[in-house]
């Protein structure tokens, strides 16, 4: 296969325990690039287990998982974060940060890995907060926020870097 024709990412064979429960089970499947994919079942079936694979917040007992063509259990810690860079991930509950306004949410990706300037990096948070409908919200604190205006809120923070992949745990809950 091509660098084109790769999937983006790539689970094969991969198995979890936590404290004896099977949460996955042989579990493979593949993206194609440029493409959406949905991970669909009841609640505790394991789709949260399966993205927190993909990032590397969980390992597999056995198994891989790829990204971009990397196996993301091996990586060193520095290319980990790398590839995380190119992954937005969008938590259930948004996971804000409460001490700071919704605007500094958006912004903490660009400030923490970009070199832009202060106010390229307001700008695009404004930008991203103004494509899910909460430009009139950037200095607000999460806590005034609907649940499902928090969750757009997250959805602008894990679009601030223009990631290759985009991981939304529970796309539809709160909105």
């Amino acid at each position: 296969m091509t660098g084109a024709d790769e999937p983006v990412i790539r689970l094969s064979h991969v198995t979890k325990t936590f404290g004896g429960h099977v949460v996955l089970d042989d579990l493979s499947f593949e993206v194609p690039r440029g493409r959406a994919f949905c991970l669909l079942g009841r609640s505790g079936t394991g789709k949260s287990v399966t993205l927190k694979h993909i990032v590397g917040l969980v390992k597999p007992d056995r198994g891989t998982v790829e990204v971009e063509g990397r196996d993301v259990p091996r990586l060193r810690r520095r290319d980990l974060n790398a590839l995380r860079q190119r992954i937005g991930f969008l938590f259930q509950n948004a996971a804000l940060f409460d001490s700071i306004s919704v605007g500094e949410n958006v912004a903490f990706p660009l400030r923490r890995h970009t070199k832009l300037s202060d106010r390229d990096v307001r700008e695009r948070a404004r930008a991203r907060l103004a494509e899910v409908g909460l430009d009139a919200q950037y200095d607000k604190m999460p806590a005034a926020l609907s649940g499902g205006m928090r969750k757009r809120a997250g959805l602008a923070r894990a679009m601030a870097l223009d990631p290759a992949v985009l991981l939304v745990d529970e796309p539809s809950a709160g909105l």
